[in-house]
């Protein structure tokens, strides 16, 4: 009897633990076809099979195709590698824009067959690309890469007129002399650097060259723009008395003495 009782049990078992397998399985696959979308449909989309730079020339080595479900497809994205690679003998397709690995390819970062690509196609609606001249000590001393942002400052005068004024604020850096990969991450001292502005910006930019020095002030990516920034002259500089921000002016002084109390100076 207990023979017949224990496998009674260990039959049990096996039929629950078999149950919690199916039952698994099938809400893995359930899940499964819940995030393929409503139909469980997958279609084939194409993505960068390694980093793609702007301007480089699309071929089958620097694609490849995935799946991705069909309900979240985004608009403007290839389905067949053959819409991206040219015919044998014609004219390529190349990358309006950086395209990072495992990114999806769509057309607004591919250029037409034959289509020209420049920095041109990586300008906002609206916008000019304009360089001006830097060297080491007004460039951050060559950290500045293209897609950093930066503040312009124009330094003009002489002796006691010698002032600093901010002229622009966070402008997008899109060209480093030659280069405008914005995968760049090596410093180097560039002799120029190309700005994107808007038109007023661009006029502002170009009397700054003629009125003097420009530096360039590297600030985080994407950060809001400063409250208007005051020009300052040498004479702000050359005080009597160091600046102090007013709240530690008016705190205490506290000397530390071996062996002996604090106390207030």
């Amino acid at each position: 009897m207990r023979i017949a009782s224990l496998i009674i049990a260990l039959s049990g078992v096996a039929v629950a633990g078999g149950s919690v397998y199916v039952a698994q399985d099938y809400l893995q696959q359930q899940s499964a076809r819940n995030s393929a979308g409503a139909d469980g449909a997958l279609v084939t989309v194409v993505v960068a099979g390694r980093d793609i730079a702007l301007g480089q020339i699309l071929e089958s080595q620097l694609l490849r195709t995935i799946d991705w479900p069909r309900g979240s497809v985004p608009e403007g994205v290839f389905t067949d590698l053959n819409d991206l690679i040219a015919a044998p003998g014609g004219d390529p397709r190349r990358a309006r824009r950086a395209i990072a690995e495992g990114e999806l390819v769509l057309m607004s970062r591919v250029s037409d067959f034959g289509e020209k690509v420049t920095i041109v196609q990586s300008l906002a609606a609206g916008h000019r690309a304009m360089a001006i001249e830097v060297a080491a000590e007004t460039a951050v001393g060559g950290f500045v890469t293209p897609g950093d942002f930066v503040d312009v400052v124009l330094t003009h005068g002489r002796n006691d007129s010698l002032r600093a004024v901010t002229i622009l604020q966070n402008v997008r850096v899109i060209g480093v002399d030659q280069d405008s990969d914005e995968r760049s991450d090596t410093p180097g001292i560039a002799r120029t650097v190309t700005l994107e502005v808007d038109p007023t910006e661009g006029q502002r930019l170009a009397l700054a060259q003629q009125a003097g020095t420009l530096s360039l002030s590297l600030r985080a990516e994407a950060s809001e723009l400063d409250a208007p920034i005051v020009a300052i002259n040498l004479a702000d500089l050359l005080q009597d008395v160091s600046p102090v921000p007013e709240a530690e002016a008016r705190a205490p002084i506290v000397v530390r003495r071996a062996n002996v109390l604090d106390t207030d100076l």
